[in-house]
């Protein structure tokens, strides 16, 4: 360091410390989504107050830094901004306002409410949460030791979830994600659920709150919506808020289940930002950001010492490629996952989750040991079938040859019929247990 940057980094120092002697810089350039701003030294997440020529205030955060310049990203439209236009530092990373009274609200991406654009509460209700929270300490996380049931039966019967799992959907386009989440949140046994639309096409928004949700579910739930329209950064943010109003819930020692609709989507908002300020792509244009903010932003959920999150998160799987990029890591960091088929889709068997290629990595140390039996034995009959479908289909297998497929073929109908479920039905995990016990005993 040059002398004359060290007393200029004295002389930044002393007038910061002074009363009222925030120092304000101001836009040099934007290129793209980026905001390049002179002479201040923000810190990384920091948000900064950019006011326009027309005097309006536009609020954005800090990305990085190019040379001499920090780089700021929109928290909306760039619209009105120009060369000179002053930008004032606040000192403060982005942080949400939290209480019990959120629930049943719609909030936007920056956690106002969506239809008025107001704050859903007033200044002096709640407690600011930051949205950048670090996941619990592993030391002070209680074991997944209950049952969460969801009242589907395909789950609860064959994929059981504990308390404080954190459990994929996989699918492609089309093929019922929302449906499924939209019945884990009205049947499911949790105190409140917190639900992140990011990403999603504006009509199916008010198509999921509407029918999917329903009146019921929203009572107690909070959404946080993003569409595809908005910014890279709130959607990110999105995200961000959706899982910090679950942490607050969490910390007062309620079971909340935070459903996200989509991962995949949350991930390109990032990979966006991660472009928009230089950094190289990687694997199929997913920088690295993206593969580090994907596990630092799951591990959020799970138990804590006080409460916890069951996470439910679906992954958009590109052109049913299972093993792209996202798919593959978010996989890797859940614990478990649940497959709906495009197939069964086809067939209009809904939910379409494919248990075969679906799993719940904590099912076998939560269920008795008779549900243990009786969910092995479906599967394999559901896998002596599909061995032999095509033998099947086509006649070639003679009936008599094989008694293990003789009852496979028997109790193939039974078993489906198991899985199908109307989005209005509901069952506890006693009947879902009966029931599939019936069919394989």
């Amino acid at each position: 360091m040059t002398s004359t940057e060290a007393s200029n980094g004295k002389y930044f120092s002393s007038l910061t410390a002074m009363p009222g002697g925030r120092v304000k810089g101001k836009v040099r350039q934007v290129i793209g989504l980026v905001i390049e701003v002179s002479g201040i030294r923000p810190f990384i997440g920091e948000i900064c107050n950019i006011k326009s020529t027309t005097g309006e205030i536009f609020v954005a955060e800090v990305v990085g830094f190019r040379e001499k310049c920090a780089l700021l990203m929109p928290l909306g439209n760039l619209q009105g901004i120009s060369p000179g236009c002053v930008v004032e530092p606040t000192g403060k990373s982005f942080s949400v306002r939290v209480n019990e009274k959120l629930k049943g609200k719609v909030l936007d991406g920056l956690g106002y409410l969506l239809e008025s654009g107001l704050p859903p509460l007033k200044d002096d209700e709640g407690k600011e949460y930051p949205v950048n929270n670090r996941p619990p300490n592993p030391m002070e996380r209680r074991p997944i030791d209950s049952i969460l049931p969801t009242g589907v039966k395909a789950i609860d019967g064959m994929l059981t979830c504990g308390e404080g799992q954190r459990v994929g959907i996989f699918s492609g386009s089309g093929v019922g994600k929302s449906t499924l989440l939209g019945m884990i949140a009205r049947h499911s046994e949790s105190d409140v659920n917190v639900i992140a639309l990011i990403g999603e096409r504006g009509r199916e928004v008010g198509d999921f709150i509407r029918q999917d949700l329903g009146e019921e579910g929203l009572k107690r739930s909070v959404v946080v919506v993003s569409t595809s329209d908005r910014p890279a950064l709130e959607r990110v943010m999105g995200g961000l808020v959706a899982a910090t109003i679950a942490e607050y819930f969490r910390d007062l020692g309620k079971k909340v289940i935070f459903m996200m609709d989509s991962v995949t989507r949350f991930c390109m908002a990032q990979r966006e930002i991660g472009l928009a300020v230089g950094e190289p792509p990687s694997t199929k244009g997913y920088t690295p950001s993206v593969f580090a903010l994907i596990p630092r932003f799951l591990e959020r959920s799970g138990t804590s010492s006080r409460g916890s999150i069951t996470g439910f998160y679906t992954v958009l799987v590109d052109g049913d490629d299972f093993t792209e990029p996202i798919t593959d890591a978010v996989r890797s960091v859940l614990d478990g996952h649940i497959v709906l088929s495009r197939k069964l889709a086809s067939q209009n068997h809904f939910p379409a989750a494919d248990v075969l290629n679906s799993n719940s990595r904590l099912m076998l140390n939560l269920v008795e040991e008779n549900h243990k039996e009786v969910a092995a034995e479906s599967r394999k009959l559901l896998s002596k079938y599909e061995s032999m479908e095509d033998l099947i289909n086509i006649g070639a297998y003679v009936p008599g040859s094989q008694p293990e497929v003789d009852r496979a073929i028997q109790k193939r109908p039974e078993l489906m019929n198991f899985l199908r479920q109307e989005p209005s039905e509901r069952f506890e995990l006693k009947e879902t247990l009966k029931k599939i016990e019936k069919i394989v005993r």
